[in-house]
């Protein structure tokens, strides 16, 4: 998966290495969430690096994406999760940008030739939000109402306890989104509650639901850095930026949907817990068929030094779980 991670922290770089270059550049999707994300990275930057706050030294550069320009079609009709990442990482590869900025639910399991994802920055709340305009939850919305989403994953769940429900495809921003609910074209819809936080609209929500009514996507919530393979300089001014906690879940998470060989076409959900009093990993993982009438769910617990080995063991029981539904 090309994630090189630390697991202890790391004392910043000297200023010599800073100097390298006269300008960093941060490449981001447009989006006001994406661009929130690209300033929590550059924050995060200024506060081990100080000497970067002189005008010029950090630029975020915006990139338009495939999945940005496409709004009118489903993801998993037009080539996945991919299209967020593609033009970020080609500027990256053509060093026209020194760092990508992305959310890792977006991210890919198997990275271009050439690029890794060095650095996480601290998890947000990794659940999802539901938005009601009458206020209703989703066990009293009233049957037949419209739920707006394009994720197949949050669609399975909602149908698996509310198959009286409809739901219709959803894309767009956030904003965009919450208008649609405002303009009654639909009747509920549902957000990740860390993008909403990044926004300061984590308070607008109906209610915030648990993992048990809505299991997040792989890796929601998580910002990753991307970075050249051959570029150790941004490596070592990554190392002391990563949060270990949140990389050894991450990690747990992605080698689940790689075992899984997830794609935009399958509901795949996992979350990974790190216990400080056991110094273990948890991982709730679930596969399910979109239309929600067949759904597994399993969980598991490793060695926190083993993630991958977790998130594959955790792929594997819950694939063959799945298997034997209706046997």
């Amino acid at each position: 998966m090309k994630m090189k991670l630390h697991s202890i922290p790391t004392q910043p770089v000297s200023l010599d290495i800073l100097k390298k270059r006269s300008c960093w550049r941060i490449g981001s999707r447009g989006s006001p969430l994406a661009l929130a994300q690209a300033a929590e990275f550059k924050n995060l930057l200024l506060q081990h690096y100080p000497t970067l706050a002189q005008q010029g030294r950090i630029e975020i550069v915006p990139i338009k994406t495939t999945g940005d320009r496409i709004q009118d079609r489903d993801l998993s009709d037009i080539g996945g999760k991919g299209l967020f990442t593609k033009e970020i990482e080609d500027a990256l590869l053509a060093e026209q940008i020194d760092f990508a900025v992305h959310s890792m639910k977006d991210v890919p399991t198997i990275l271009p030739e050439g690029l890794e994802i060095d650095c996480l920055l601290p998890r947000r709340n990794p659940l999802d939000a539901w938005f009601s305009r009458d206020n209703h939850g989703l066990a009293d919305l009233p049957a037949g109402s419209v739920v707006g989403t394009s994720s197949l994953r949050r669609k399975a769940q909602i149908l698996a306890h509310r198959p009286d429900l409809k739901v219709v495809p959803l894309r767009g921003n956030v904003q965009t989104r919450l208008d649609k609910l405002q303009q009654r074209a639909i009747d509920a819809t549902i957000l990740a509650v860390a993008g909403l936080e990044r926004l300061n609209l984590a308070d607008k929500a109906t209610s915030i639901l648990s993992a048990t009514d809505m299991l997040p996507a792989v890796a929601q919530g998580a910002i990753g850095i991307e970075i050249r393979v051959y570029d150790d300089i941004a490596r070592a001014i990554l190392a002391p930026l990563n949060d270990w906690k949140t990389s050894i879940c991450i990690r747990a998470e992605r080698a689940c949907l790689l075992e899984l060989d997830g794609s935009c076409r399958t509901p795949i959900a996992a979350l990974a817990n790190y216990h400080e009093s056991s110094k273990k990993l948890s991982l709730r993982a679930m596969l399910a068929s979109p239309d929600g009438q067949k759904i597994a769910f399993v969980d598991q617990q490793g060695l926190s030094q083993q993630p991958e080995t977790l998130g594959h063991q955790a792929g594997t029981a819950v694939r063959q779980k799945f298997m034997r539904i209706g046997e």
